[in-house]
C-alpha cells in the first residue's frame, strides 16, 4: 500500500519535502516521520488526523537531562492524573492573588490595583480576583493551593525563551525535550499516556528519546476510509508493509500504529460521552458562570469527557492565550480571569461523581508574571515570579512559599522564592507517582501539597 501511496501522490510528497526544508535546522528526524506518516493518512484518507509529537528528538545541544534509568527508579502506587494548564502571554500574578492590604501594590499599580473590598479576601494580606469565585469556593474546601513566588535563577523576560524554560524544566541551556516528556521516556511508551488538547505537543510533553504525547486537535479522532483502509493502516503499523524502506519504514509504522490506536480507543469516547451533570458541589462558585464556549472549556470538556470514559491517559495538557496584558489590563485580564474561573469550576463539576475524580490534580501556571508598577498604557509589562495554582480533591490547600517583597525587588521585578522545579517535583512525586529525578535530572524537595 505504500508503494501506491508514493506512486499516486507526487505532489503531497513534494509539499511535504518543501516544508522538510523550510523548516531548517530545527527540524527533526521523529518530524520526518510525523510527516511522511500524515501525508500516507492524507493520500488515503483526504481527512487530517491527530499524530504523535513532531519535535521528539534528542536535543543537539544536550543530551537528556535524566540520570537514571527506568529500571532503577523507584515508583510508588499513585495512580494519579495531571491536568496542566497553561496560561500563555504572563498572567498578571499581582492581580491574580492580589496584596491588597500592602501600600507599595496600591501605589505601584495606582488606577489598575484592586482595592481591599474589591477582592475575595484569603487572608489578612493576600486575595483572589473578584472573577475566581469557583477558586474561592475551593479555597475554602481546602482544595487549592497557592504556590507564592515562583520562577528560576536569572529569569528571562522573553515569551518564547521563559516558556521553553518553564516547559523543559532546564533554566541555564536550551532543552528539546520536556519535563513531562522525560517522565514519559523513564516509565512507558504508550502514545496515550500523555494527550495535549489542541492541534501540536507543547515541549513539556517531548520526550528525549523520539517520542512523547499525542495531539488531539478539537477531539477530532476520525478516521475514514471504511475498515479496508483501517485495516491497511494496521498492517503498516506492524512494520510489514514499510519494510522495503527499511529503518524508516519501520519508524513511519510505528507512527501511524501510535495513529490507529488514537483513534481506535479515543474515538468512541469522544463520539459517545454522556454529558455529565454538573455537580452542587460548587454552589456559589462558578460552575455556572462564564463563557462556556471559550477554547478552554472546550479542551477541559473533552479532558472530563476522555476521563469520565476510562481514557488510560494520565496527563492532559490545556492552554488558553491572551495574557500579555502590556495595555487596558483592567477589563482585559478580569475577562480571562472569568474564563480559567469558570472553565476549571466546570471541569471539576463534570467529573465530580466519577470515581476516577479523586485522582485528578490540576496544575495551572504562566511563563512568567507582571512588573509591580503599572506603565502608561492602564496595563502592566512582562515580570518574573507568579503564583502557581494547584486544585484539585487530593490538594492540601493553603500557602506555600514565601510572598515576594514588593519593595526589595530586581530592576523593578519580583525576586522569586520558590523554583519552579520543586512544584514539578510534587506534581511527580504526589501525582504521577515517580522519582522527580528521571525528570529534572536532580533531587528538587517537594512540597507537601499533595496527599
Amino acid at each position: 500500500m505504500m508503494q501506491e501511496v508514493m506512486k499516486q501522490e507526487p505532489i503531497k510528497r513534494e509539499l511535504m519535502m518543501q516544508t522538510i526544508e523550510g523548516a531548517g535546522s530545527e527540524i527533526s528526524r521523529r518530524q520526518v516521520l510525523t510527516g511522511l506518516g500524515i501525508t500516507m493518512a492524507v493520500a488515503a484518507t483526504g481527512v487530517g488526523v491527530p499524530t504523535r509529537s513532531s519535535r521528539g528528538a534528542t536535543s543537539p545541544m544536550s543530551g537528556p537531562v535524566a540520570t537514571q534509568s527506568p529500571a532503577s527508579t523507584p515508583t510508588s502506587t499513585v495512580a494519579g492524573i495531571l491536568v496542566l494548564v497553561t496560561l500563555y502571554g504572563g498572567n498578571d500574578g499581582l492581580d491574580t492573588v492580589v496584596p491588597y492590604s500592602n501600600s507599595s501594590y496600591q501605589a505601584g499599580r495606582g488606577a489598575l490595583a484592586v482595592r481591599p473590598d474589591q477582592v475575595l479576601p484569603l487572608d489578612s494580606e493576600l486575595g483572589l480576583h473578584s472573577s475566581m469565585t469557583g477558586f474561592k469556593t475551593l479555597w475554602d474546601q481546602k482544595k487549592l493551593a497557592i504556590v507564592r513566588g515562583v520562577g528560576y535563577p536569572n529569569p528571562s523576560r522573553s515569551h518564547f525563551r521563559s516558556m521553553d524554560i518553564w516547559q523543559s524544566a532546564v533554566p541555564d541551556r536550551f532543552e528539546v525535550s520536556g519535563w513531562l516528556g522525560r517522565w514519559q521516556d523513564a516509565t512507558s511508551t504508550d502514545p496515550l499516556r500523555m494527550l495535549s488538547l489542541g492541534p501540536s505537543v507543547p515541549r513539556a510533553l517531548v520526550g528525549a528519546k523520539g517520542g512523547g504525547g499525542s495531539a488531539l486537535p478539537g477531539g477530532q479522532v476520525v478516521l475514514p476510509g471504511g475498515k479496508g483502509v483501517t485495516n491497511a493502516f494496521v498492517e503498516l503499523g506492524k512494520g510489514s508493509a514499510g519494510s522495503e524502506l527499511g529503518v524508516w519504514g519501520a519508524r513511519i509504522g510505528t507512527t501511524v500504529s501510535d495513529l490507529v490506536r488514537v483513534v481506535d480507543q479515543l474515538g468512541p469516547i469522544l463520539k459517545t460521552g454522556s454529558q455529565a451533570t454538573v455537580s452542587t458541589s460548587l454552589e456559589g462558585g462558578a460552575a455556572a458562570h462564564g463563557d462556556n464556549g471559550s477554547v478552554l472549556d472546550s479542551q477541559l470538556a473533552d479532558v472530563a469527557t476522555l476521563i469520565r470514559g476510562g481514557a488510560p491517559t494520565r496527563v492532559y495538557s490545556v492552554s488558553l492565550g491572551g495574557f500579555d496584558t502590556h495595555a487596558d489590563e483592567r477589563d482585559q485580564h478580569s475577562r480571562l480571569l472569568v474564563v480559567v474561573d469558570g472553565a476549571l469550576s466546570r471541569f471539576l463539576a463534570k467529573i465530580a461523581d466519577d470515581p476516577k475524580a479523586g485522582n485528578v490534580t490540576v496544575m495551572v501556571y504562566s511563563e512568567f508574571g507582571r512588573r509591580v508598577q503599572t506603565n502608561l498604557s492602564g496595563g502592566t509589562d512582562h515580570g518574573t515570579a507568579a503564583p502557581v495554582f494547584v486544585l484539585g480533591p487530593r490538594v492540601k490547600g493553603g500557602f506555600y512559599g514565601e510572598m515576594p517583597s514588593l519593595t526589595d525587588l530586581d530592576q523593578g521585578d519580583l525576586k522569586f522564592t520558590t523554583d519552579f522545579r520543586s512544584v514539578y517535583s510534587t506534581v511527580l512525586t504526589g501525582v504521577l507517582g515517580v522519582d522527580p529525578v528521571v525528570a529534572l535530572g536532580s533531587n528538587w524537595a517537594p512540597l507537601p501539597i499533595v496527599s
